[in-house]
């Protein structure tokens, strides 16, 4: 199997709905986001699936050999190797890939969040960088689309944490900072037990606000001259603008239920995304 080839399977098998916004890609920089989105996955895994901390940091050590190896022109893993001829081309930057490894890392180190400054750093690392990434490979003509990009990443992190709250308390991490759980009268043991209350809706609500406040202040970042350019991304927002208005319409039942689209409906989001340029639902 080619790097390529592996590095589309391992998009496909995830189902994500960053995967339906690829197809409408031309084919070099569909091969460089697939590239990227592989790699992430990759790193993700090893702190999601391996139940000895331990063996999960020597896994991020390894890689972060591999992005010296990538430096140097001679990648050894599937992933890498597919990335390998995009990073000129794109302008990537390998200390952002080894930003991503230090945020999955983090997952190692803490399974709380203070308050949202200490989340924000967590998030630029998983999300934020990633975006940055992405819109290098999308396309950049004016610098403030990476300010753009790195601010939709965040975003799309928050809705990943307000989606996934009820998933997280089962494997004991808690991503909503402490202090705005105290503020909302909501306890930890209340997440980590998953007991629902008007309390929690609020805090959940608050949330909401905020990372609806974030996509919108992405979008006004992005500069007319790069929308064009950025459809991919803008799609991703679309998906992820939707979601979250389909977690408020669910009444936030997000510690017992995983709210998601259909594929049928990302692809028609990903489709009038693309032929309008326009995110709804932000």
């Amino acid at each position: 199997m080619s790097p390529d080839a592996y590095c589309q399977q391992r998009a496909a098998r995830s189902g994500s709905s960053f995967y339906y916004s690829f197809m409408f890609l031309p084919a070099q920089r569909r091969l460089a986001i697939t590239a990227l989105y592989a790699f992430c996955r990759e790193v993700d895994d090893v702190v999601d699936e391996c139940t000895d901390a331990s063996v999960a940091r020597s896994k991020l050590s390894w890689w972060r050999e591999e992005i010296k190896r990538l430096e140097a022109g001679s990648p050894e893993h599937p992933v890498t190797r597919a990335l390998l001829p995009h990073m000129a081309p794109y302008a990537l930057q390998c200390t952002h890939l080894r930003d991503i490894i230090d945020g999955m890392e983090m997952d190692l180190d803490q399974t709380r969040y203070l308050d949202f400054e200490a989340l924000r750093l967590y998030c630029h690392r998983v999300a934020g960088v990633v975006g940055i990434l992405a819109a290098s490979i999308f396309g950049v003509t004016d610098p403030r689309t990476l300010d753009y990009a790195a601010r939709l990443g965040l975003a799309f992190q928050l809705t990943n944490i307000i989606r996934d709250v009820g998933e997280d308390a089962r494997i004991g991490r808690i991503y909503l900072p402490l202090s705005e759980l105290k503020a909302h009268g909501v306890s930890a043991q209340d997440i980590l037990s998953t007991r629902s209350s008007s309390a929690f809706v609020s805090l959940m609500q608050f949330q909401c606000a905020r990372a609806r406040s974030v996509y919108q202040e992405a979008l006004a970042l992005l500069p007319e001259c790069d929308r064009r350019a950025q459809r991919t991304g803008l799609i991703m927002a679309s998906i992820y603008a939707t979601l979250l208005c389909e977690i408020e319409a669910d009444g936030f039942r997000v510690l017992t239920h995983r709210t998601s689209l259909t594929p049928i409906r990302k692809l028609w989001l990903a489709w009038r995304t693309w032929r309008t340029g326009r995110v709804r639902g932000v």
